[in-house]
């Protein structure tokens, strides 16, 4: 098997995961939704992951995938033939960096039409975490990449949030997982406001074509949508009709773009399709950050299913000081 950046720690020793298995399924999700508690050891360009406590182990993180997670499904159904998942792949690291301003808003971005990969999603800026990189590291890489965005080392704090089992495409509807990645969310708290990080982004119009700034009121409608549930959405009245957002035109120039409501509450559908919407993990990624602020997100779901025996400081490591990130 090729290396793989996803280990569990099932027999006592940290092994490599299946492209085709399931991360949440192999560590004992039974079938709630979830989220799961997991230990996690945060090593560099790997993350180790046991559901029991284990020497190394520095957080203790949910751990959620979709109702629809397309590798829970294929869990021990009969493989058709011509229709098989890769046998020599693993599964990959992903990082995303949910930035927080000093007004407590923080930052999405809109995939470009142009990507092979969920086009037109709403996302926080991540990607791939590259071998011997440091998980913090590698998530300020792709914010500087995709936004060209430089966190001046000693003016951030940051905090691991959660984690999410991904697969693109994202749903069995769509065709089958092309992409296998568990998403570490890391929670980025910088020192500077909304408007001193605006002024600073530059986004590269060959990832990004729009961004936008959450308030934690529009970000608790958005983690109440959730996708692949009957859940009634609980939202407030006072709820504004539109967001204002940035849309990069094609000479790399911004302009301002109102975003109806709608669309940040729009849901995932049964067939691809290429409307935008805010994606599945960052709905979730959402939630964490609003218990992170100490406020209750909308009821849902999952929240149902989530083990209510840890105290909130359990779930995540404290927030660690400026001169552990290294500002790269």
């Amino acid at each position: 098997m090729a290396a793989a950046r996803v280990q569990l720690l099932l027999s006592g020793r940290p092994e490599s995961v299946s492209f085709a298995r399931s991360v949440c399924g192999l560590l004992g999700a039974g079938p709630g939704l979830g989220p799961w508690p997991i230990h996690c050891g945060l090593k560099r360009g790997r993350l180790v992951l046991s559901s029991r406590p284990f020497p190394g182990a520095s957080a203790r993180l949910p751990l959620q995938r979709p109702p629809f997670c397309p590798f829970a499904a294929l869990d021990g159904r009969p493989r058709v033939p011509g229709a098989e998942l890769p046998t020599d792949r693993g599964v990959d690291l992903g990082v995303a960096v949910i930035l927080q301003s000093s007004d407590k808003t923080v930052l999405l971005t809109r995939r470009a039409r142009t990507l092979s990969v969920s086009p037109n999603l709403w996302v926080p800026p991540g990607g791939h975490v590259e071998l011997e990189e440091e998980l913090l590291d590698g998530g300020l890489r792709e914010l500087w990449e995709e936004c060209g965005l430089h966190l001046p080392q000693g003016q951030f704090s940051w905090v691991p949030l959660g984690l999410w089992e991904s697969a693109y495409p994202p749903r069995l509807s769509w065709g089958l997982p092309k992409y296998h990645h568990i998403v570490l969310y890391l929670l980025v708290i910088s020192q500077e406001s909304q408007q001193q990080l605006q002024a600073r982004i530059q986004p590269n119009p060959s990832e990004v074509s729009a961004l936008m700034w959450l308030t934690p009121d529009v970000a608790a409608a958005v983690a109440a949508t959730e996708d692949g549930t009957e859940t009634p959405r609980l939202l407030p009245q006072d709820l504004p009709p539109s967001v204002l957002a940035l849309e990069l035109e094609e000479d790399g120039r911004a302009r301002p773009l109102v975003l109806p409501m709608s669309t940040l509450l729009r849901m995932i559908p049964t067939m691809a399709e290429g409307k935008e919407r805010v994606s599945t993990g960052t709905k979730f990624a959402l939630r964490l950050w609003l218990q992170h602020l100490g406020r209750t997100p909308p009821p849902c779901k999952s929240a149902a299913h989530l083990d209510p025996g840890p105290a909130k400081e359990e779930w995540n490591m404290d927030p660690l000081p400026p001169n552990q990130g290294s500002g790269k």
